[in-house]
């Protein structure tokens, strides 16, 4: 991971210079909750301009960044950090708590966070989630391996929003996945069985056969909507 950083750093100072503002390392592999097998390497990349000479320059970069099996980086001028606060609560609220500065200045430190648009945003991806869900899994029903993975892919989203929802309540900020899911049954009353169970899954100490995938599935279905129906309780 550190290698790839390095690289990536390298070859983004040689490309932008002193254009180059600043480069986080943000999400999972921030907090220390990274998974090689299943986490993304997230990067924000803070540029003084971004207009078509700056998208030509980072094409290469960006080409080799997805070839390490990446997410693209997170490209934005540094007025587009200020001001976009109110578009990506969650993501920045995340990046304040958790970050590591690759290069150059600190510029997500002194961000201020609307709680309303916060709360909105956290809610929206909520209910976002919860229905594109339901449609993959309507597609999947007949398929245990790939309906499995489904929910093993989505689980990840839904701790971040979960965190987000205990944030929003007072709440003490969980990190890690089952510390979350924990702080969850509490918060809400509501064991997360379907949860926990994929998270086992995830580190492959658990697996169900194929016969169960649905029932899983419908305990999992179960938990959501109860966090969604917390999330929309709380205070606008």
């Amino acid at each position: 991971m550190q290698e790839e950083l390095s690289e990536l750093v390298t070859r983004l100072r040689a490309a932008f210079a002193d254009h180059l503002i600043s480069v986080i390392l943000y999400g999972s592999a921030a907090m220390g909750d990274h998974d090689e097998r299943m986490s993304d390497l997230n990067v924000l990349c803070v540029l003084d301009r971004i207009s078509p000479d700056e998208l030509a320059l980072s094409e290469p970069i960006f080409r080799w960044w997805i070839g390490q099996k990446n997410p693209p980086p997170l490209l934005l001028t540094e007025e587009e950090v200020r001001t976009s606060t109110d578009c990506f609560p969650i993501e920045f609220h995340d990046m304040q708590e958790h970050r590591r500065v690759l290069h150059g200045a600190d510029v997500i430190e002194g961000l201020e966070i609307d709680r309303s648009f916060y709360r909105a945003q956290v809610e929206q991806e909520l209910r976002a989630k919860q229905i594109r869900l339901r449609q993959k899994a309507a597609e999947l029903l007949s398929q245990s391996d790939r309906l499995i993975k489904l929910m093993a892919d989505s689980l990840s989203t839904f701790c971040v929003l979960g965190r987000h929802g205990l944030i929003l309540s007072g709440r003490e900020p969980r990190w890690k996945k089952r510390e979350i899911l924990a702080a969850l049954e509490v918060a809400l009353g509501v064991p997360f069985k379907g949860a926990n169970e994929i998270l086992a899954i995830r580190e492959n100490k658990s697996r169900r056969s194929e016969s169960d995938s649905v029932s899983l599935l419908r305990i999992y279905l179960n938990e959501i909507d109860a966090l969604v129906r917390f999330v929309d309780a709380l205070s606008k």
